[in-house]
């Protein structure tokens, strides 16, 4: 995971929307799907991207899989971001 995925991962705003919804607390994917007007396969490459950056976790409850937000690693852009404004 580097910022720049993370970055990458964050200039999608159906991506940005999708954390939106966790951060409310963990979601399966169709439980995600149904907010969006577009299809799951569309839904679960979003997910796969922000998987790919560390965004967000996913653990296995029977048939589902649950998503739930890593604040760490947004925690970190924001702090990089902050820093790159400086103190002016």
């Amino acid at each position: 995971m580097s910022l720049q995925d993370t970055l990458r991962a964050l200039a999608d705003p159906t991506r940005r929307e999708i954390l939106n919804l966790l951060k409310g607390g963990t979601l399966s994917a169709g439980e995600i799907t149904a907010h969006f007007a577009i299809t799951a396969a569309a839904i679960s490459r979003h997910l796969s991207v922000l998987k790919d950056a560390d965004l967000i976790r996913d653990e296995r409850d029977g048939k589902f899989i649950r998503y739930t937000l890593n604040a760490s690693v947004l925690e970190e852009a924001l702090l990089w971001l902050t820093n790159l404004k400086g103190d002016n």
